[in-house]
């Protein structure tokens, strides 16, 4: 017996809407680093005009450090669906979970290296090692690991912030690197494509150093962990049946998310309200929003209705990297050169038109084939299968 991939009647097309709205925060979030010199600012304190303040904090609010989680939960979801229908058909799970990663790792690191630096797929693909190695474990089992792996590290965190006096001061404007800043704006917003190329290795530096992958263990695999114990309990898949415990979900993790990552704004905005409001309100906003959606999609004809954001959710790996290859050939020198040159309302609808553009092409893809193009090589590298026509 041949370990088959999902097939179209087994899908469950709540997660693949979810993916697809996942992608438009995603995009919204990595849209400061097409056409700032991030990694090297303080996004913070980098806008002087009033506006742009305004816009940033709505989407530090409403989408920053909210929609990694979501991904992260829905990324650890979907392998484990895997390792249950392994288990289930009695195929070694581990003879393809591994190579899958492998894949995913490779083109994350060509990604990186070659389109733009802000690359995750790599990240995921690195976390997913241990997640196959943990995935054996009941969901309580990993809930608890997610919990000590995510609690343990942040605890330290602040205690170290505790130490040094910082918790209940002001954030103020962090030092940043005057030459990085001025190199990024020169290779991206002038140069090249082997100007670009040059700085991406030295932007890569800073985002793909050892803390980044040491920090991904504490930060993006308890989600993940979080996401596998939820398919092991199928709470997607009974949704109606759970429908109670998904409208709390939504009401306390939109309500609870908002209130707590607004409040360094609100209040004064101290280190510790600020750390509070990623690490704990991220992770609730998000949560509150896949209970909205999950609880949305319970209603006559919504899934038919949301039947964009599925069919994107299908495509999400050649969307992800499509939106990079559009985002830098808009703000790169090499394309329409548009880099350092956006207000952030700008960059923002900009963004809302590449995801519009990107639900028109997926619904013409998938009116021909049955997913997309990087989908169906990694499916050919991993599988052995073709990309088939409708």
């Amino acid at each position: 017996m041949k370990f088959q991939p999902t097939l179209m009647h087994e899908r469950v097309h709540t997660i693949d809407i979810l993916r697809g709205v996942s992608l438009l925060g995603i995009l919204l979030v990595n849209m400061f680093g097409f056409y700032l010199p991030q990694p090297h600012i303080d996004t913070l304190h980098w806008f002087t005009e009033a506006k742009d303040i305004i816009w940033q904090q709505t989407l530090d609010i409403y989408v920053q450090s909210s929609f990694y989680p979501l991904f992260s939960m829905l990324f650890g979801y979907g392998l484990a669906m895997q390792y249950i229908k392994s288990q289930k058909t009695g195929i070694n799970f581990y003879k393809f979970a591994p190579k899958r990663l492998i894949i995913l790792l490779v083109i994350g690191l060509l990604h990186a290296f070659l389109i733009w630096w802000g690359d995750i797929l790599a990240t995921y693909a690195f976390c997913g090692f241990f997640l196959i190695v943990l995935i054996r474990l009941k969901s309580p089992w990993m809930i608890t690991i997610a919990i000590m792996l995510n609690g343990l590290f942040h605890g330290f965190m602040l205690f170290v912030l505790s130490m040094m006096g910082m918790l209940n001061s002001e954030v103020e404007a962090r030092a940043v690197d005057i030459i990085m800043i001025q190199n990024a704006i020169t290779a991206y917003g002038t140069g090249t494509w082997m100007d670009a190329f040059t700085q991406r290795l030295a932007d890569l530096s800073v985002q793909m150093g050892f803390g980044m992958w040491f920090m991904s263990l504490f930060t993006i695999l308890p989600y993940m962990l979080i996401g596998a114990a939820a398919a092991k309990w199928r709470l997607i898949e009974r949704a109606k049946e759970l429908k109670v415990m998904w409208l709390i979900l939504a009401v306390v993790g939109i309500g609870l998310g908002l209130f707590i990552k607004s409040a360094p704004y609100m209040f004064t905005h101290t280190h510790l309200l600020d750390y509070v409001k990623v690490v704990v309100g991220g992770p609730i906003l998000a949560i509150g929003y896949m209970a909205v959606i999950i609880v949305i999609c319970l209603l006559p004809f919504a899934l038919k209705v949301l039947s964009p954001f599925a069919k994107l959710g299908r495509m999400s790996m050649t969307m992800y990297i499509m939106q990079s290859i559009i985002g830098t050939f808009i703000f790169y020198n090499f394309g329409l050169g548009l880099y350092g040159k956006m207000t952030v309302e700008m960059g923002t609808y900009i963004a809302l038109g590449i995801f519009a553009t990107q639900l028109i092409i997926a619904e013409l893809w998938l009116s021909k084939f049955s997913q997309g193009p990087l989908e169906a090589a990694i499916k050919r590298l991993t599988y052995g299968k073709k990309l088939s026509e409708k």
